[in-house]
């Protein structure tokens, strides 16, 4: 049961799942005006919310505070090797990680 603690593989793996959904729709090299940018990030974000919602379900639990730190730290790191920049990648994780909450 101890081990079953530190078992992030699922998380981490949601994690991946979730930084390939933005930089798969987000590339960096797309030039979008204000109004464009909040649009395709709304769309952005409802996807990601649906497949929370899924993941969330299929938990039987809600996720410890390690589990939350490594699907948080994959995505970050997942975003920042994509070449985005720190302070949007931090951003974009903390609305992740509020939302699996």
């Amino acid at each position: 049961m101890l081990l079953s603690w530190f078992d992030a593989s699922e998380a981490k793996a949601f994690g991946l799942s979730m930084a390939d959904v933005w930089i798969e729709r987000m590339p960096l090299a797309e030039n979008l005006n204000e109004k464009q940018y909040a649009a395709k990030s709304k769309k952005i974000f409802d996807i990601m919310l649906l497949r929370i919602s899924g993941f969330k379900m299929k938990q039987k639990k809600k996720l410890n505070i390690y589990k939350t730190a490594q699907l948080g730290n994959a995505f970050k790191w997942a975003l920042k090797d994509a070449g985005y920049e720190d302070r949007y990648v931090s951003q974009l994780t903390e609305w992740l990680v509020s939302r699996l909450q």
